[in-house]
């Protein structure tokens, strides 16, 4: 039996699908709905006999299988980082089940997407390079070499700067981000580590984590602005959605440190659970999942107009990087102690499934998420 594929912009080509290969009749919805719209190819479904469903269904299953053999990308892939091993896996997000795993370089601990959301930035520090990986299919685009370093990575929002934290040799560099050359390099207090900017991109703020600091950069002059105190161990920043304060979370006093950044004061400290690492942002523009990595760990839900914790859930394994479903029934969350992502059901507020992956699993994303600022 042959099937149609028709191009969005004109054309079409014809493939031949065998009935039968596959002996089950029926298949996942989800699959239906990858097949349904795959690199600007739409299937010509009108064409086969609808008069029998379980032919259908086969073919349906055949040509999927022509279509990933083929390299076209296929939807629901979730890409997590196992720092300890310098590698990738390749998570099904309909399964929960891991399809492959990738060597990557030595200690890759965060990603992030590019602008366009077409590459996937892998950062992998202690290989001095930033590797660029297609985030629907996993397969890798391209290195640059000569980076640094690169531990925690950020674009500012006027898209002028490409920051990248370099923990282990205490600095932070600032680049352009069109040919990532290097436009200045500031040396920092202790252990920089994850970044922020203010909306005007004015400003990048700097968690220094074993100094017990804050540092902003004023990225038109390059220059230090200021450097604050906070409580200990500072990690995950962010930039609350109304521009006025920033969130730290502070590991080490297992607070959120609620700073106007603009007084340089501090306004509140909110407990959230023992170790505060990181926060994400739900995608409500009000709302922070906050991690508490510890063994027997726990993720926060903290409101930004409050400035208090309104739900909490139990996510044991030591949460670390998180990443919410763009319908916002899923919160995604590698687990650094238990070499697992934890997939959290935002509706029952309980553990869905727990995959297990590879050793001190770090960033983890997928394209289908509810935002990431």
């Amino acid at each position: 039996m042959s099937v149609t594929i028709l191009k969005e912009n004109g054309g079409s080509r014809t493939v031949n699908a065998r009935v039968g290969v596959v002996p089950l009749c029926s298949i996942r919805s989800a699959s239906l709905r990858s097949l349904a719209f795959i690199n600007g190819y739409a299937m010509a479904l009108f064409r086969l006999p609808a008069s029998n469903r379980c032919t259908l269904r086969r073919t349906l299953q055949s040509v999927g299988l022509w279509l990933a053999a083929g390299g076209i990308a296929q939807a629901g892939l979730a890409i997590a980082l196992n720092s300890a091993d310098g590698t990738l896996s390749l998570i099904d997000t309909d399964s929960y089940t891991v399809t492959g795993k990738v060597a990557v370089c030595k200690e890759p601990h965060h990603l992030m997407p590019t602008l366009d959301d077409k590459s996937l930035i892998v950062a992998c520090a202690a290989a001095n390079q930033l590797v660029f990986y297609d985030p629907l299919t996993g397969k890798e685009q391209r290195r640059i070499r000569d980076i640094s370093d690169p531990y925690q990575l950020g674009y500012s929002p006027d898209k002028k700067w490409f920051v990248a934290t370099s923990l282990r040799l205490d600095r932070v560099d600032l680049y352009d981000p069109n040919d990532f050359r290097l436009k200045a390099r500031l040396p920092a207090p202790k252990t920089p580590s994850h970044l922020a900017f203010d909306d005007a991109s004015e400003y990048v703020f700097i968690t220094l984590q074993d100094s017990n600091q804050v540092m902003a950069i004023h990225l038109a002059t390059q220059k230090v602005a200021w450097v604050m105190s906070v409580a200990a161990t500072p990690a995950g920043i962010v930039m609350s959605p109304d521009n006025r304060h920033l969130l730290v979370a502070c590991m080490g006093d297992g607070v959120v440190e609620v700073i106007d950044w603009r007084t340089r004061q501090t306004v509140k400290r909110v407990p959230t659970g023992t170790a505060t690492h990181n926060l994400q942002p739900k995608g409500d523009k009000r709302h922070f999942y906050v991690s508490n990595r510890t063994v027997n760990g726990s993720i926060a839900l903290f409101d930004s107009k409050t400035l208090s914790v309104v739900e909490k859930y139990d996510v044991p394994g030591g949460p670390d990087d998180m990443i919410v479903r763009a319908d916002g029934k899923e919160l995604w969350a590698t687990a650094r102690f238990a070499r697992k992502v934890q997939v959290l059901d935002l509706t029952t507020k309980k553990l869905k499934t727990s995959i297990p992956v590879g050793s001190s699993p770090h960033g983890v994303f997928f394209i289908n998420h509810a935002g990431l600022r």
